[in-house]
């Protein structure tokens, strides 16, 4: 193995990715490129905090379809790491036959594939919210297919998984699909063949793969069978407008493709880690400020309210009158258990939000109980730093909403550990 293996974080954040791989061995993963652009916004607080920590790789803040084939051909990197948008995928052809996206921002996936056209790294790491297996709601599964082609045509294999960081021993219920991305003449591609044992081209063989000798299955263990005996193999179309026209397959919660044809399965966690309880991740509330507490009668009600269960008539654009209903959530977040997703209008006065009760007090989470969540250090998103080299601290807002679209970095770190035994 070469001393070190060079990262390009896409997609960057406050560099969720980073931390993940550098927790596991700093030394072997060695990040040297990021790119975070916060697209329709003059504050650009997530690269600024990106920056702030990491002054030793070449950080960009631009739209990624303005960096160019020739500057991603210089990155010589062995993996691209990053946590993309979830936007529509459908693709279609011009009438002079090149291959478009339909979707404004579903052409951010495809900047992932421009780069790895130029860059040809031997992996990657993705991350997306679990939902992207069963988009769009009427082909489900659809704009994954695509996906999945497009690494084929470039002679990739892809290893997809929806982990939930609380079934393996994290805080949050959080559940996110990763992809473990290989080249298909890397030497461990064609290790996984030796092992399979395969005499040809064929998905069928990769049960024993998805179960227990896949990198997901060896750090995130799962249950030897099939849930309900959800299984299906597909072979997708060479044409990938072909796959995104007529995807007609299922896509499970765990998966492998490789050479146009996917295995996928439906499986379940062994539940064999304790998660991190909501309660032990709190601060000290002695050094907890008053704004984080709740105590005017209007708010709690509304808080009591937006928690309750409901059922509200509504009308529609047509004029069609319908019942909303929502069911009923307890009162507050339960300190006993892991805590629920975290979303990017955490601390916001809305029924996402987590609101708890200690001591016979009610507050929110703080920043730094939101870092927690996510495994990042304490005040990690505090601090800032702008193109002058100026330092200032960051809303707590904005702290929140970066929180809430973060990724659990104990996650990455788990994945990072496999792909240095690899």
């Amino acid at each position: 193995m070469s001393k070190e293996l060079k990262i390009l974080e896409l997609f960057a954040g406050v560099g969720g990715f980073r931390l993940g791989f550098e927790t596991s061995d700093k030394n072997l993963f060695k990040t040297k490129w990021a790119n975070q652009w916060e697209p329709s916004k003059k504050s650009q607080d997530a690269f600024e905090i990106y920056n702030y920590h990491f002054k030793d790789s070449q950080n960009t803040n631009k739209d990624i379809q303005e960096i160019s084939d020739e500057e991603f051909e210089k990155m010589d990197a062995d993996i691209i790491v990053g946590g993309f948008p979830c936007q529509d995928y459908s693709v279609a052809r011009s009438k002079k036959g090149e291959l478009g996206i339909e979707g404004k921002k579903g052409v951010l996936f495809w900047e992932i594939i421009r780069a790895v056209t130029q860059i040809k790294p031997q992996y990657l790491v993705l991350e997306n919210v679990d939902r992207l297996l069963k988009s769009p709601s009427n082909q489900r599964g659809r704009d994954f297919a695509v996906m999945l082609a497009a690494f084929n045509e470039l002679n990739y294999s892809v290893e997809w998984r929806v982990i939930n960081a609380a079934d393996y021993g994290r805080a949050q219920r959080r559940r996110r699909v990763f992809f473990f991305v290989y080249r298909n003449d890397s030497e461990f591609a064609i290790s996984v063949d030796k092992d399979q044992k395969l005499d040809g081209p064929g998905i069928a063989k990769y049960d024993d793969y998805i179960f227990g000798n896949g990198l997901f299955a060896r750090q995130f263990p799962i249950r030897a069978e099939a849930v309900k005996n959800r299984r299906e193999e597909y072979n997708l179309p060479s044409d990938i407008v072909k796959v995104s026209d007529d995807f007609s397959g299922k896509v499970w919660n765990s998966g492998i493709m490789r050479y146009g044809q996917y295995l996928t399965i439906d499986t379940a966690s062994t539940m064999e880690e304790p998660p991190i309880t909501l309660g032990t991740i709190l601060e000290s509330e002695e050094t907890i400020p008053s704004k984080y507490y709740i105590t005017d009668k209007e708010r709690l009600e509304k808080f009591k309210y937006l928690r309750g269960p409901k059922k509200i008539e509504r009308t529609s654009s047509t004029g069609h009158k319908y019942i909303y209903s929502e069911g009923g959530m307890s009162p507050t977040d339960q300190l006993d258990l892991p805590s629920r997703t975290m979303l990017t209008s955490e601390g916001t006065l809305n029924r996402s939000t987590h609101f708890i009760e200690v001591n016979g007090r009610f507050r929110l989470l703080t920043p730094v109980e939101s870092e927690r969540l996510q495994d990042f250090p304490d005040n990690w998103t505090k601090y800032k730093i702008d193109k002058t080299g100026v330092v200032s601290e960051v809303s707590d807002r904005m702290r929140m909403f970066f929180m809430g679209n973060a990724l659990v970095t104990g996650i990455v770190k788990r994945i990072a550990d496999e792909i240095r035994k690899i």
